[in-house]
């Protein structure tokens, strides 16, 4: 699976990215249909500490699905979105199969 990191008010991070990487393989083996995965990490300032965003966008045969989460760390919204993304592929994968 090809990976592209974006980073938007926010330093590049080797850490981040290969936890990224690592959770993103593991959704690979399980879905194989999955061949790319764009992550973006951002930063903004809220009122709350909620402040770091993680959004995922995965392409595949049909339509690209999305998932973003903001939490007060960067390793909890990727995690929250990870499952987001996990969840709707495993009601695609359903779909395949009914068919």
């Amino acid at each position: 699976m090809q990976i592209i990191y974006e980073y938007h008010d926010v330093s590049a991070s080797q850490r981040l990215e290969g936890l990224a990487k690592e959770k993103l393989e593991k959704l690979e083996k399980k879905y194989d249909f999955v061949h790319r995965a764009d992550v973006f990490f951002k930063t903004e300032n809220r009122s709350d500490d909620y402040g770091m965003f993680c959004d995922i966008r995965l392409s595949m045969p049909g339509p690209r699905i999305f998932a973003s989460s903001n939490a007060e760390t960067f390793d909890t919204a990727l995690n929250e979105t990870v499952r987001d993304l996990e969840h709707q592929l495993r009601k695609i994968k359903e779909k395949m199969s009914e068919h």
